[in-house]
């Protein structure tokens, strides 16, 4: 789905939705500030201890891959290589409650970003595919 972002481009095309976000610089300072909630809220602990006790790698790792997952370059595949999303995930215990705490751990960071309204909308909207695929490999359905 696209979502309107001016009157000459569209969230979703080619790199307007990297560009938006503020290319590498500001997909990071959204990551760091995902973890730092997910960290600070307890709401959050389980997912948060999914990740290693050393978070940094973790951080790296989902700041390259929105970057290439919003349009923009793949710093990801360049450093780490391909992925499969819901196959790197698929030893957790994903179920809808764990889907909905990270997006609503990411919609918080998002909304601490200085991104227009319709961005942070469309980008919830379609982190939801990948969380939704992740949550259906790791319960086999």
């Amino acid at each position: 789905m696209r979502q309107m972002m001016t009157q000459q481009k569209v969230y979703g095309e080619r790199d307007s939705t990297y560009q938006a976000a503020g290319g590498q610089t500001g997909i990071r300072k959204l990551v760091d500030c995902f973890f730092d909630i997910m960290g600070s809220d307890p709401s959050y602990q389980t997912i948060y201890d999914w990740h290693p006790a050393d978070r940094e790698e973790s951080r790296d790792k989902l700041a390259l891959f929105l970057c290439g997952w919003m349009g923009g370059p793949r710093p990801f595949v360049e450093k780490y290589g391909s992925i499969s999303i819901p196959a790197v995930h698929q030893h957790l215990q994903v179920t809808e409650l764990e889907r909905d705490l990270w997006l609503e751990c990411m919609g918080r960071a998002l909304h601490q970003q200085d991104y227009p309204l319709a961005l942070t909308e469309y980008l919830l909207r379609q982190l939801f595919i990948p969380a939704e695929r992740i949550r259906q490999a790791c319960m086999g359905s």
